[in-house]
C-alpha cells in the first residue's frame, strides 16, 4: 500500500509498510499513481502523451523513470505487502504483564475550574480527594513489583492539580530515589501543571527531578481565559505566564511541553502558536478538545477543515523559524524518518491497561487517566493487583488490526489504531474509531512526514 500527497511543493509518496519515503517528480508521482492499475504500455502513453515535450521530457526519460520505479518496487521499497497482522497478538503478549509506567492522580482536586474538562474539574465524576503518602508509596512498590527486568520506570504526577499535594509528590520521589539503585530501577517523572501554585520551590524540585513538565496553556489571553478560569469564574493568563516564564528559563528552555487545548471557539490555534511563540516558549503541543455530543466546546465538521488548514500554515510556520535559526516544537510533528518506534509498538498501542495504567487517590487502577472513574474498566487496586482479567484482556486484545476501519487506512502504523480512550467516548467501544480524530490525525502526519523531509534535504 502506498499513499501519495502534495505539500510544500513536494510530491510525497509513503510506501507504508515498508516505511520508505520518496519525493518524486511528477513523471514519477503519476507513473507509481497507476502502477498497480495499468499494464507499462499503457501507463507509458499515458506519460507520452502527458509529458512529451514539457521541461524537455523525451520519452526515453519517461521510460528510464518507469525502469527506476520498478526498481524501487522490486527493492521492497513501493508496494510492501503488510505482514504485520498475524505478528499482532504475540506481539502483545511478549510483554507477560510487564508495567512500566503509572499515572498517579495525586490530587482529584483542582483550583482551576475549567468547563471543558474530561476530568469533571478534576474529580473524575467523584469526590475529591488527595492521595496520601501511604498510597503513592505502595502504587511506587506495586510498578517495581510488576516491571519484571525493565530499567526505566515512568511516573506522571497528575491531577486535578498535583501541586495542591505537593509535599506527598516530593514525598514519593524522595522514596523512590532511595529504592531504585536496590531494585536495578531508573524512575523518570513527568509533572502536569496548570501553573497556578508554581513558585520556587515547585521550579527547583522540578527541575532537579522531573524530566518533562507539562504546562497548561490555551494560547492567547482572551482564548485561555474563556475556559481556563478559578472558581470565581476570573482567568488565569495573567497569573500563570510569568510563573511558566521563569520555570522555562530555569530549565534552559528545554524537557518541558506548553500543552493546550483548542475548542470550537478557536479552531485558528495557529494563533495560539504564535502568542506562545511570543510569550518565549518554543516546545509546544495544542491538542483537540474532546468533548460530549452538543457540548458547546466540541469542534464542528466546519471547525475540522479549519484546523487541517492551521496544520499546514504551521508547517510552514516551522520551516520558516527554523531557516531564521530559531526553531520551536510541535508536539505532533514529532516523526523519526530513519528509526522511530519498533514494529512492536506500531502495532499495539500505547499500552493503556497493559503496561500502563493510572491508579486513584485510594489505589484504585485503571488503564488510562481517561477511564477513571469508569467501573466498567475498573482494573483492580495496588494492593491485590489486576482482577478485572476480562477488562484487561479487552485492552491486551485491542490493536490496529482488531479495528476493521484501520486495516486499510494509510497511517495505521504512525497512530497504532488511536486513542482507545478516545474511541470509546465517541463510540461506546476501545475498538471503535473516533473519526474526527483520525482526520486530523492523518493531516498531522503528512505535515510532519513534509516537515522532516524539507529538513533532511537542508532546503
Amino acid at each position: 500500500m502506498i499513499h501519495q500527497f502534495k505539500l510544500s511543493g513536494y510530491n510525497i509518496v509513503l510506501d507504508v509498510c515498508s516505511g520508505s519515503l520518496h519525493v518524486v517528480d511528477e513523471v514519477a508521482y503519476d507513473i507509481i499513481e497507476l502502477y498497480k492499475e495499468k499494464s507499462r504500455e499503457e501507463i507509458l502513453a499515458l506519460m507520452i502523451d502527458k509529458y512529451i515535450g514539457t521541461d524537455g521530457i523525451s520519452k526515453e526519460d519517461i521510460e528510464e523513470c518507469y525502469g527506476q520505479v520498478e526498481g524501487l518496487v522490486a527493492a521492497g521499497k513501493l508496494f510492501v505487502e503488510d505482514n504485520y497482522a498475524d505478528m499482532a497478538p504475540r506481539l502483545k503478549e511478549k510483554t507477560g504483564g510487564v508495567i512500566k509506567a503509572l499515572c498517579l492522580h495525586i490530587a482529584h482536586s483542582c483550583n482551576l475550574n475549567c468547563s471543558y474538562c474530561f476530568a469533571s474539574q478534576g474529580k473524575y465524576h467523584g469526590e475529591r480527594a488527595v492521595m496520601s503518602y501511604e498510597v503513592g508509596k505502595r502504587a511506587l512498590d506495586f510498578l517495581i513489583e510488576n516491571s519484571g527486568s525493565r530499567h526505566n520506570l515512568e511516573v506522571d504526577f497528575f491531577g486535578g492539580e498535583p501541586l495542591l499535594n505537593f509535599d506527598v509528590v516530593k514525598q514519593l520521589v524522595a522514596y523512590a530515589r532511595s529504592i531504585e539503585k536496590k531494585h536495578n530501577k531508573n524512575f523518570r517523572f513527568t509533572l502536569t501543571t496548570n501553573g497556578v501554585l508554581i513558585d520556587d520551590d515547585v521550579i527547583d524540585f522540578a527541575n532537579r527531578e522531573c524530566s518533562n513538565v507539562v504546562l497548561s496553556l490555551d494560547g492567547r489571553r482572551e482564548v485561555h481565559d474563556r475556559f481556563r478560569v478559578d472558581y470565581q469564574g476570573k482567568g488565569s493568563f495573567d497569573k500563570i505566564v510569568p510563573k511558566f516564564q521563569r520555570l522555562v528559563e530555569a530549565r534552559g528552555g528545554k524537557n518541558y511541553y506548553m500543552r493546550g487545548t483548542f475548542t470550537h471557539y478557536n479552531p485558528d490555534f495557529l494563533e495560539d502558536i504564535k502568542a506562545m511563540l511570543d510569550l518565549g516558549f518554543r516546545e509546544l503541543s495544542m491538542e483537540p478538545v474532546v468533548a460530549a455530543p452538543g457540548d458547546e466546546a466540541e469542534l464542528t465538521s466546519s471547525d475540522i477543515e479549519i484546523v487541517k488548514e492551521q496544520y499546514e500554515k504551521l508547517a510552514e510556520l516551522m520551516k520558516e523559524y527554523r531557516r531564521k535559526g530559531d526553531p520551536f516544537t510541535f508536539y505532533h510533528y514529532m516523526i523519526d524518518l530513519k528509526g522511530g518506534p519498533c514494529i512492536y509498538k506500531r502495532i499495539s498501542g500505547c499500552g493503556s491497561g497493559t503496561e500502563y495504567m493510572a491508579v486513584t487517590p485510594w489505589g484504585d487502577l485503571y488503564p488510562c487517566h481517561q477511564f477513571v472513574g469508569d467501573e466498567k474498566y475498573l482494573l483492580g487496586n495496588i494492593y491485590d493487583g489486576v482482577t478485572n482479567n476480562a477488562a484487561q484482556k479487552e485492552f491486551a486484545s485491542c490493536n490496529l488490526y482488531e479495528k476493521e476501519e484501520c486495516r486499510d487506512c494509510w497511517a495505521r502504523l504512525y497512530c497504532s489504531g488511536g486513542c482507545a480512550a478516545n474511541a470509546y467516548h465517541s463510540t461506546g467501544s476501545v475498538k471503535g474509531i473516533y473519526k474526527a480524530g483520525c482526520e486530523l490525525f492523518k493531516k498531522r502526519m503528512e505535515c510532519a512526514i513534509m516537515l522532516a523531509i524539507d529538513e533532511e534535504l537542508g532546503e
